[in-house]
């Protein structure tokens, strides 16, 4: 029996075009989590990795260190000072596939709760504690947003406080009040002699 080479043409080239959309790369710091037939089956990569078309499908989850700038956030002290803070957060996925079944989308969730956790926890604080005491600060945010963030795959390694802006009147204030104890502590000093 003879074949036609033109026929044979797309039984050829059907499952090898197939195998190609089938193949994909995943760099070193990603990994891929496959569902089949939308069910979760299992984190892959990295490396050459098959996903079958229409029984798999596959998301890509980057595991390098992430920057989050967290926006200004007005704060009230617990000395009821007004102030804007805003802090930078560095995280990583850990669970590639927490991060994609437990958080629709975890970068939105890890900024939310950043400044969240960053109004509670400083408005806990009076504003000396905020200027004087940042690192403890900047541990305790830490703490609580890598807590919270574990369910989801997150490490938060690192929370930073860039600024703390008090408002212009509050300023103003503040120097009249250290004005004020100068003067306090140099008349302390004359009526000693």
């Amino acid at each position: 029996m003879d074949y036609d080479p033109v026929l044979l043409l797309p039984l050829l080239l059907v499952p090898l075009f197939i195998i190609l959309i089938s193949l994909k790369i995943m760099r070193e710091y990603e990994r891929a989590v496959v569902f089949l037939l939308g069910r979760f089956w299992k984190v892959k990569g990295p490396g050459l990795i098959l996903v079958v078309p229409g029984l798999q499908t596959m998301v890509r989850v980057d595991l390098r260190t992430r920057v989050l700038d967290v926006p200004s956030q007005d704060v009230i002290s617990r000395d009821n000072v007004s102030v804007k803070v805003n802090a930078v957060l560095y995280y990583r996925v850990l669970d590639a596939d927490k991060a994609v079944i437990q958080v629709e989308d975890y970068d939105a969730a890890t900024s939310q709760l950043a400044q969240t956790t960053l109004r509670s926890v400083l408005g806990q604080h009076e504003l000396d504690e905020m200027l004087a005491e940042r690192e403890r600060l900047n541990n305790d945010i830490q703490t609580i947003l890598d807590s919270q963030t574990d369910a989801w795959g997150i490490k938060v390694t690192n929370v930073e406080l860039k600024h703390v802006d008090i408002d212009e009147s509050m300023v103003r204030a503040i120097a009249k009040q250290a004005e004020a104890e100068r003067i306090r502590r140099a008349k302390v000093i004359n009526a000693e002699g």
